[in-house]
């Protein structure tokens, strides 16, 4: 056990306000252990045990695909796109692309011509912000951008060992097929007025490795939190035929585990504040099981659900500093699960990750259903394993569980689409219309493209 340090700003109101101490509160906390972390076995090193969160890729391998080089200039950008589209003979596995500035624009631009109209994997990376960095930092940006483009490529840079050794409570050990869903949904601006929300979901699809995640996308009305293309309906032939966003995403963990659906789901929702849990988790827990049961008559996995709070108020500190230097954030795994949680209902903070600068947020993990019977030191793990797996993390644990993470990265970059589609096109000119984002190309939409 180790102590830890809870600073909370808290409002009191009433005719009975008193003055709140500045005093931290002190907790009971525990730091959960390091995973093992599994690379390439042609490298010299094929595992690691992370320390503060931190290893490095020293003497290790992942796989790389080679790349064709070419250049272009003075030609429009969906010109100089198609034409190498083309010189590949339709078959282009990356494209890397070398920015000149930071444009938002051309970035988006080439996402979007990219993903939804040639169906091409690109990675864009900035010549001269390396240049701009130092030393130390260029190699950091350099393997972050090989990170990416082995993950783009196919590869997987690194697994749990406990996963692939099915050794992980609930997720692998009993050896049957689990999915792990990620959702969130991002509104529109003020400046960008009646412009759709968008939803973005996304699934592990390589159980029991759980590292390399299918995204889907879709719009829904303005400033709308509950995810309406979960599950959906559609007449056709003056029959009634289902849709939606976990069936897609169920039918492709099928298509890809040799025909097993999975026997569990957990479901991770990101975005969610605390007076809509109950709306949320009536909406959506139905939509889960609707989409399940058209799947196959009697068809309904077990369903953990998950809130993840980023944005609260709730910090930790430890309590003695032994070592000179010595950060003045908690450990990596660090979990507080009494006194500051509520005193019903299934919820911890987790701090997962190394804070290097400013002050450590853990996440706030709400339990709202858990037909899987989690206990609470086997959910706390899961999620403190699975952030030491991010593909965007390198060889540093993150804060929040990849999943989510990845779901908002799904939903920004769906944003670049909603800006590259022609108003004619998208219905933006008729107010009660929802915008409709371009379909992801079918070359692009197994793959992790929004990383």
């Amino acid at each position: 056990m180790v102590k830890a340090m809870l600073k909370e700003k808290q409002i009191v109101k009433g005719k009975y306000e008193k003055q709140i101490s500045e005093m931290c509160t002190s907790v009971d906390a525990r730091v959960l252990p390091s995973p093992m972390i599994k690379y390439n076995e042609t490298g010299k090193e094929s595992q690691v045990a992370p320390v503060g969160g931190k290893w490095t890729m020293n003497d290790k391998k992942f796989n790389l695909e080679p790349v064709i080089p070419n250049t272009y200039t003075g030609k429009q950008l969906d010109e100089v796109l198609s034409e190498i589209n083309r010189n590949a003979e339709n078959n282009l596995e990356l494209l890397l692309v070398i920015l000149p500035d930071h444009d938002p624009e051309t970035y988006g631009k080439i996402k979007t011509i990219c993903e939804t109209e040639l169906g091409i994997v690109s990675q864009c990376f900035k010549p001269v912000k390396i240049m701009t960095l130092e030393r130390s930092k260029k190699k950091l940006y350099l393997e972050n951008v090989g990170l990416k483009i082995n993950l783009k490529a196919g590869g997987r840079n690194s697994v749990l060992l406990d996963a692939i050794s099915k050794r992980i409570p609930i997720l692998t050990d009993k050896g049957e097929p689990t999915i792990i869903f990620g959702a969130d949904v991002t509104h529109p601006s003020s400046r960008e007025g009646s412009t759709p929300s968008i939803a973005a979901v996304v699934a592990s699809m390589d159980w029991p490795e759980v590292t390399y995640y299918k995204g889907v996308v879709s719009t829904q009305g303005p400033g709308e939190e509950i995810i309406t293309g979960l599950y959906t309906q559609y007449v056709e032939d003056n029959k009634i035929k289902p849709f939606g966003m976990i069936r897609e995403l169920l039918k492709s963990y099928y298509r890809l585990n040799n025909q097993q659906k999975p026997k569990r789901i957990i479901f991770y929702r990101d975005g969610v504040c605390e007076t809509q849990f109950a709306n949320v988790l009536l909406h959506e827990m139905k939509a889960i099981k609707l989409a399940c049961a058209t799947l196959e008559l009697g068809y309904q996995p077990k369903v953990t659900f998950v809130v993840v709070l980023k944005r609260h108020k709730t910090r930790l500190f430890p309590v003695h500093h032994n070592l000179p230097g010595e950060s003045l954030n908690v450990m990596p795994g660090t979990v507080v699960d009494t006194k500051i949680c509520h005193p019903c209902q299934f919820d911890f903070y987790l701090c997962s990750h190394p804070g290097e600068k400013g002050t450590s947020r853990p996440m706030h993990y709400h339990v709202l259903q858990d037909e899987n019977h989690f206990t609470a030191d086997e959910l706390q793990n899961l999620a403190n394993s699975l952030c030491y797996t991010h593909a965007r993390g390198g060889t540093t644990s993150v804060s929040l569980v990849p999943p989510v993470s990845y779901a908002d990265l799904a939903a920004h970059r769906a944003r670049y689409y909603m800006k590259e589609t022609p108003k004619s096109e998208s219905g933006l000119s008729s107010a009660p219309q929802i915008a409709m984002l371009p379909k992801i190309h079918e070359k692009v939409m197994d793959t992790m493209f929004y990383c």
